[in-house]
This record gives structure tokens, sequence and C-alpha cells, in this order.
């Protein structure tokens, strides 16, 4: 039986690394994987860039999916699915100690704290350009919990993410929380190889497959708990 090798950067709740290593995208990729008739091996990334996870693609692993926003610079690198979710990213502070703090219109003279390769890198990049905000902190991509420490000694102000994601790492931070979600809109789809037009075709039929039936709706429900592709402005 063909095995579908896909590679992940763990831990990236919801889409994975929730308890008993369940997520979205596990649960959408092994359900991709049954419609092919093949199995489903999750191959972990562990660069501190997360744009280094293209490089592997048609060697390391055959897809990407990964809560992986499409950008134009990823798709020189990749070609993409339809969007299985669209979102946006959000920010997060510590309210206690930045009670006024409530979007990225009240970050002058902070620090904003972001994921080394994550698409918030450059939306942080110009509210610093712009003098929105004092400067900006990269932390490579593993080290995302410590960020989120860091906005409650200090350290960093505030830390912009994916909405889904930023939402499920704050739950255990006391005093910690998301205050600002649809600061932008970003289409979260599966990547392969860029000369793999067969996998693209056949991954691109069975997530419709999926859509049709019933399936990716329950997933998003399961993890989000909102089962359409649009979460772009979504509170959960």
């Amino acid at each position: 039986m063909e095995t579908l090798r896909v590679g992940a950067a763990f831990p990236d709740p919801p889409f994975n690394g929730m308890p008993n290593n369940g997520g979205l995208d596990i649960d959408l990729m092994e359900e991709i994987a049954k419609k092919l008739g093949a199995t489903v091996e999750f191959i972990a990334y562990k660069d501190a860039d997360f744009n280094g996870v293209f490089d592997g693609l048609g060697t390391d692993y055959d897809c990407v999916t990964a809560g992986t926003t499409v950008t134009p610079e990823r798709e020189r690198k990749a070609q993409f699915v339809p969007p299985y979710l669209i979102s946006g990213q959000s920010l997060a502070v510590d309210t206690r100690r930045l009670p006024n703090v409530t979007s990225i219109d009240d970050l002058d003279g902070l620090t904003i704290g972001v994921q080394q390769g994550n698409t918030s890198q450059p939306i942080a990049d110009k509210l610093v350009a712009d003098g929105k905000a004092k400067a900006v902190r990269v932390y490579d991509y593993g080290t995302i919990r410590t960020a989120l420490t860091d906005l409650t000694t200090g350290a960093c102000d505030a830390f912009m993410k994916l909405a889904p994601v930023l939402t499920e790492l704050v739950k255990p931070i006391p005093g910690v929380e998301v205050v600002q979600r649809g600061i932008s809109v970003e289409n979260i789809a599966i990547a392969v190889p860029l000369n793999d037009q067969a996998l693209l075709s056949r991954i691109t039929v069975a997530q419709a497959e999926l859509e049709d039936d019933g399936t990716l709706q329950r997933i998003r429900r399961k993890w989000l708990g909102n089962p359409y592709t649009d979460q772009s402005l979504a509170v959960h």
C-alpha cells in the first residue's frame, strides 16, 4: 500500500500536537490518505525557520500540511491545493501587564514577538517601519512557549500568530489573552512539490470529496468549534 509522507511542524495546536497527538491536520490527512487508498506517515520538521519546510518537498516528504499559509514566495517552492481553511493573524498580550493594548493600533513603543518564517513576521516588520511599534523580536519556530512566557515577564510585549494556534497556546498561561483577530486574511492549504501535478490533482479531488460529504466540516467543528472554511474573523 502507498504511504503518503506528510511534513509537519510540531507542536502547532489545534492543527497538530493536541492530546493523544491529534489535531485538525492530522485528521484531515488521515481522511485524505483513506481516499487515496494510502497509509499516512507524519514527518516532523524541526528547523528554526518554518519556511525551510518546503525544501523537503519531494524528498523528505510528499506534501506539507502544517497550518500553512499560501504566499507568493511559497508558491515559488510549492503548489497548493485549494484552501481547507481561511484564517488570519491575531495578537496576544498579558492583559494584566498591558491592559490598554487591545489591537495593533496600541503597540507604540512596544516589542512584537513572532516566530521565524511565520507570515506574522512581515506584518510586524511593517508596523515597526511605519512607526507603530518599537521592534520585532524573532523567536526560533520551536520556542513558541518561551515567547508566550516572555509576555508575562516583559521580555516581549505582544505576540502575533495565526488565530486558531495562538488561541490554543495561550489557554494555560494566566493573564495572557488573544485581544485581536482578523489582522490578516490567509488561505491555509496543503503544499505539494512544484513538479507533481498528479499528486496535486489526487489530493485536490480527495479534499473536495471530504468537503462534499461533510467530513471536512466535522473536522473543522471538532478542532475549531466552527465548521466553515472561512474563519478569518472567528472568535473560537
